[in-house]
């Protein structure tokens, strides 16, 4: 199997969204574990085996996750997500000259503004950062908003393959020597997220979505490559549950977001 990279180094643009501003949502105590292995997200490639379109192939995920999570399946294909690509990182469809990856920010600055189109309809996230060393912060955005979309700096070791082609079963910052330079940003960014968690030890496995797959990480792992982290809204989509904003921290993130676009937050 072929796997692109594409996310650029974390990029912060001034008044973006931040999550901070919900601060019942991001500061309280995440729950210990977030167990979802009955839940199929329904991860897929979207043309990230080609291209280097992580960062739309994220947000399409996300989109199949949170579907997941409401009970019903959200049509999202690659020529979706390299549509969005394109629009949002400048990519001329056909011209690899152009294929450079993207810019978390930018790329979920354009899905706020112009959303991400697929074959039936047009869908609009809210989003907002988060600070990605505040690993509680990254727990609360996966329990409460389908998943943490992040950026990270995956080290050559994490691109090991096996004969048949497949990946670590867990990737992890003490691996077996052989696997290549360990360093992060050694192998370049990529775009993925994180879907659910065994428990919050550094040691304790967290499920990754990324390359239309699933793929264990231990916490220790994520602290180490780690370089953002954001939480989408779809509002469209989500079934409003236990863990998902409400009441002034929604408020908060709406006007946030209005902020943003009107260029005073």
């Amino acid at each position: 199997m072929i796997r692109r990279l594409g996310c650029h180094p974390a990029r912060p643009r001034p008044g973006q969204p931040r999550l901070a501003a919900m601060r019942g949502f991001i500061a309280r105590l995440a729950p210990p574990r977030l167990d979802r292995s009955r839940i199929d997200p329904r991860p897929a490639m979207l043309g990230n085996d080609t291209l280097g379109d992580c960062t739309a192939a994220g947000i399409g995920n996300h989109l199949h996750a949170t579907a997941a999570l409401a009970g019903f399946c959200i049509g999202v294909d690659t020529s979706d997500a390299v549509r969005f690509y394109a629009r949002s990182t400048g990519y001329v469809p056909g011209d690899p000259a152009t294929d450079g990856g993207g810019v978390e920010v930018d790329v979920l600055t354009t899905a706020l503004r112009d959303g991400y189109a697929l074959a039936d309809q047009t869908l609009f996230p809210l989003w907002g950062s988060a600070d990605p060393s505040d690993l509680n912060g990254v727990r609360n955005i996966a329990a409460g908003l389908s998943a943490a979309y992040l950026g990270v700096q995956l080290a050559q070791a994490d691109m090991w393959e096996d004969e048949a082609g497949n990946l670590s079963p867990v990737w992890d910052t003490h691996g077996p020597p052989g696997h290549g330079d360990p360093t992060p940003g050694s192998a370049g960014g990529h775009c993925l997220l994180l879907w659910d968690y065994a428990g919050t030890d550094d040691t304790d496995l967290v499920t990754l979505l990324t390359w239309g797959t699933t793929q264990k990480a231990t916490w220790r792992w994520v602290r180490s490559r780690i370089m953002e982290a954001h939480g989408l809204a779809w509002r469209q989509l989500h079934a409003p549950g236990s863990l998902y904003p409400v009441g002034d921290d929604w408020a908060a993130l709406v006007a946030a977001n209005d902020a943003y676009l009107a260029g005073t937050g």
